[in-house]
């Protein structure tokens, strides 16, 4: 009798297997119905952390993860980055390159300068080149009239080619180059277009007129570049009666273009 009980209690009934108590499956004695409640402390911890972790919008875990690339990548970079020596080398080689190149510039924009002046000055010298091709075959004009009278010593064909010569010359400096002469005997005395080197008084006028021409003034595209040199009568009723001279027309004036400007 007392082995069979021994046995009996070694393997129990199915019955008792069946009668264990849920939430008792660790095998405890507890009481049926009950939960195992957390320590106090332990579940004030991990709310707190909780709340914590809410609010910021931090998860712990990851920071901890995203901090260690980080400090893998800089160590990374470090062992990469050249030591002192080779970053001045390079910088020195900058430095080298940089001055090459401002020293280029820099005689770039001599070299431009100098350009620049030379043309200016080319500019400057050959301005009359056109004006002067013009007056060469004026110039062969009076080679060939001085080596003609030369020959002949005919006074009046002299007399006649120079007359030819002045006309054309006349004639190239108005067309081309708007040069035009002007006449003031008979005018009345003007200081814009007349400069008195003479003057003499007169009962035959009653204002200021030009007697004579001693140089005629000239014109410029109806500037005037030159004032023509006249000699003067002013009125003096007490003086000798000097003959007026006759108006003379002006050729500025006759051709529409009015008067020339100061």
């Amino acid at each position: 009798m007392q082995l069979n009980e021994k046995k009996m209690s070694k393997h129990p009934s199915k019955s008792a297997i069946h009668h264990k108590e849920p939430g008792n499956e660790t095998g405890r004695p507890e009481e049926a119905g009950t939960i195992p409640q957390e320590p106090e402390q332990e579940r004030a911890g991990n709310t707190g952390s909780g709340e914590a972790g809410l609010e910021t919008g931090e998860n712990p875990v990851n920071d901890t993860a995203a901090e260690a690339p980080a400090g893998g990548e800089e160590a990374a970079k470090g062992g990469e980055s050249s030591g002192p020596e080779e970053r001045i080398a390079e910088l020195e080689a900058q430095n080298a390159d940089l001055k090459d190149q401002l020293l280029r510039k820099a005689a770039d924009v001599e070299n431009f300068r100098k350009r620049i002046n030379r043309e200016k000055q080319d500019a400057i010298d050959f301005a009359n080149q056109s004006l002067l091709l013009d007056l060469i075959p004026v110039l062969d004009d009076f080679d060939r009239a001085m080596q003609s009278a030369e020959i002949s010593r005919d006074f009046t064909a002299l007399y006649e080619g120079l007359g030819m010569i002045a006309r054309r010359l006349s004639s190239i400096l108005d067309s081309k180059w708007g040069l035009k002469s002007y006449i003031s005997a008979g005018t009345l005395f003007d200081p814009n277009f007349h400069e008195a080197l003479m003057m003499e008084k007169s009962s035959a006028v009653t204002e200021q007129t030009v007697q004579m021409d001693l140089l005629k003034g000239y014109t410029l595209k109806n500037r005037v570049i030159r004032s023509a040199k006249v000699k003067v009568l002013d009125p003096d009723p007490s003086a000798p009666a000097i003959e007026a001279p006759k108006a003379v027309e002006d050729p500025v004036e006759a051709e529409g273009e009015g008067k020339p400007e100061t």
